[in-house]
């Protein structure tokens, strides 16, 4: 019987430091190319060093996924220490190309040693959405649950974990191509708030709110709507924006009942395609 099952997932999800000490999640570093320069999302470059940068920028950095190579790397170390049991979890495949470069290093581990296991899974979600199935994978991991169990759980999240976020504009999803099916939002009035969200796996529009504040409350409703009388994990998501997404944690505690939350900041490679001050929620229903 080999140690626990190994939790990895990729910077993007977003998870706040201590957890991922505390959990012993194991993270993939994003690509982030600015200019000549390649940065590596968490790693070599930090939140707040690149917000500063970025809202100076007139071009906006493109990012790309890990490679083979990075997920192999990593799924090679866990084996040599001792792992036999992993599962990876990934952004979705509709948005990056993690998910197809976490298979190409399955099938290279598998030629390597054909009794490591590792379950590659495509959240059909992004940041602490995905960041939810990969604290959740890793509390049942040191629980001491099996892959398939693990693997079943998480899979039962993927229908239910919803994002909601607001943007100060929309113009960062715009000009990087990953504005998905909320294009005719773009063009909206300066001080029109756009609300979007992901649906199997796209970015999609949830409609708009006069200012911040009826944005909140929006996204406040539509959690309300979602659970009814239900209790739900909830991620406090921002970008630069910390005393905004307080402003939206009071709305929404005031409306349903949570049963864990936390506030944590996107990861430079996410925050490029949202922009400063983006202050959102990932959450997550008791299932």
């Amino acid at each position: 019987m080999g140690k626990k099952v190994a939790v990895v997932t990729d910077s993007t999800a977003s998870i706040p430091e201590p957890m991922l000490k505390e959990l012993d999640i194991h993270t993939v570093a994003y690509y982030i190319h600015r200019g000549e320069e390649v940065l590596r999302d968490l790693v070599t470059i930090q939140r707040e060093e690149f917000l500063n940068w970025l809202i100076t920028a007139r071009v906006l950095p493109t990012t790309a996924s890990p490679g083979p190579g990075d997920y192999f790397e990593t799924y090679e170390s866990l084996m040599e220490e001792g792992h036999d049991e992993i599962i990876s979890i990934h952004m979705t495949s509709k948005g990056s190309g993690a998910y197809q470069a976490a298979l190409v290093a399955q099938s290279m581990i598998k030629e390597k040693d054909p009794e490591v296991r590792v379950e590659v899974i495509d959240t059909r979600n992004v940041s602490l959405c995905q960041g939810w199935m990969a604290i959740e994978a890793a509390r049942a991991a040191l629980a001491g649950l099996c892959l398939d169990e693990i693997a079943t759980k998480v899979q039962r999240m993927i229908p239910v974990a919803r994002m909601i976020q607001t943007a100060d504009t929309l113009k960062y999803l715009y000009m990087g191509g990953r504005i998905g099916k909320a294009t005719n939002l773009v063009g909206s009035l300066l001080n029109i708030k756009p609300l979007i969200g992901m649906e199997d796996g796209e970015i999609v529009p949830l409609g708009v709110a006069r200012g911040r504040g009826h944005a909140y409350q929006a996204i406040a409703n539509k959690v309300e709507e979602t659970l009814g009388k239900g209790r739900a994990r909830i991620a406090y998501v921002h970008a630069g924006a910390k005393q905004e997404v307080e402003r939206l944690k009071g709305l929404v505690e005031d409306k349903v009942e949570v049963v864990e939350s936390f506030i944590a900041e996107l990861s430079p490679a996410l925050a490029v395609h949202s922009g400063p001050g983006t202050a959102g929620l990932c959450f997550l229903p008791e299932i």
